[in-house]
């Protein structure tokens, strides 16, 4: 099997290559991507005998230069060179690179490989309609990476989308669930990053406190399983043991629960037609009897309201609701704003006239989406001033 990896250096890149470590000898990678971390590329190119890398950061470009001049590897600045890397189409690509960053790549990728593994949000939400004609037009299959998708495309498998009658997906409240309302205001960066499930990202951990990255992947199911988002909903689960919840109009639900690793869902979407196992915990009894779901507190969590001024079609109103959410964690992330105004200053920005008029607007290229991204952005930080 031959492979890439969008993003090795990150934590699903870094997830993916532990499993193929034990398989090396059947899987090949012909490419490895990442932004600055040039010293953890080159590590693991060596190790997996990795002949192409691109570096998109110019100084790392120009110390891995200098690292690789006396091996058999080909550096590159930026992904304009997959012309020059693949000839013909490998079996599987993995796309993790985070943020907008990571759209242009996966997209230019898809022509060379029957199968790609998206973990890039951004691509789903604010390009679905782009990204998915070009899958068409190459005929490669799309395969979802994040938890909660997954656990919805296995459960839905070969089933018709029609027969879904309502979708639940699960989040864990992160480490504000029992927060006192009362001390909101005062959160600090330490305690927002603190989920007590996961480790992620800064960005995504802040993201997770807010409850944004859920709304975020209720987007992305929208968007993958055209379902209506009348048919969507949260719902809080403390120990992220149940991924999601799928109620069919024949009167089934499927409850989607495996343990809190990512190892799973990538382990599937790069052996989803192979008979290849994946050796795990028991079913945890314990946590079956203690799942405590419940609805979604909008006291507490307020960045759901953004789910209420979405529409079910594609627009460019969903560039706007990333970016302008990237930029609020960013300066909050600077100790520009508190940890209360990321939501709130998020939805008097979204209810705007100048951001409003986004949603009539459908995109039609991924430089439009760049462009809106990049002016979004500006105006977030002349208004949070």
């Amino acid at each position: 099997m031959k492979i890439s990896i969008l993003g090795s250096t990150g934590s699903i890149g870094k997830s993916l290559l532990k499993i193929i470590e034990k398989d090396q000898k059947k899987i090949k990678i012909i490419l490895l991507t990442a932004n600055k971390d040039h010293k953890n590329l080159l590590k693991q190119a060596t190790k997996f005998k990795v002949k192409n890398l691109i570096i998109t950061n110019n100084k790392s470009y120009i110390a891995l230069k200098k690292k690789t001049k006396k091996l058999k590897i080909n550096v590159f600045n930026n992904f304009k060179s997959l012309n020059l890397i693949f000839k013909n189409k490998i079996d599987y690509t993995m796309s993790a690179i985070t943020g907008l960053d990571g759209l242009d790549p996966t997209f230019k990728m898809i022509k060379f490989t029957k199968r790609i593994a998206i973990a890039n949000k951004e691509s789903i939400i604010c390009a679905w309609n782009i990204i998915k004609k070009e899958l068409k037009k190459n005929k490669t299959l799309f395969l979802p990476v994040d938890s909660e998708h997954f656990s919805i495309w296995h459960s839905v498998n070969n089933r018709s989308k029609n027969k879904i009658d309502k979708i639940f997906l699960t989040a864990s409240g992160g480490p504000l669930l029992n927060f006192p309302l009362k001390k909101f205001k005062n959160i600090k960066i330490s305690q927002a990053l603190n989920h007590p499930n996961w480790k992620m990202g800064k960005k995504i951990s802040i993201d997770s406190a807010t409850m944004m990255n859920k709304v975020f992947e209720v987007i992305e199911a929208n968007k993958i399983f055209e379902i209506p988002y009348n048919k969507i909903s949260i719902l809080t689960q403390p120990s992220s043991y149940v991924h999601a919840l799928i109620k069919f109009n024949n009167g089934m639900t499927d409850i989607i629960a495996h343990d809190t690793t990512m190892k799973i869902p990538i382990f599937n979407t790069l052996y989803s037609n192979k008979k290849n196992s994946l050796k795990t915990k028991n079913i945890s009894i314990k946590k079956l009897n203690n799942l405590n779901l419940k609805i979604i507190n909008t006291k507490r969590f307020p960045s759901v309201k953004v789910i209420d001024l979405l529409v079910d079609k594609y627009s460019l109103f969903e560039t706007v609701i990333v970016s302008a959410n990237d930029q609020l964690v960013d300066l909050y992330l600077r100790n520009k704003i508190s940890y209360t105004d990321i939501s709130k200053k998020l939805i008097i920005f979204l209810k705007k006239k100048e951001f409003l008029k986004y949603k009539k607007i459908k995109p039609n290229s991924i430089k439009s989406i760049e462009n809106l991204s990049k002016d979004v952005r500006l105006k977030i930080c002349s208004l949070s001033v």
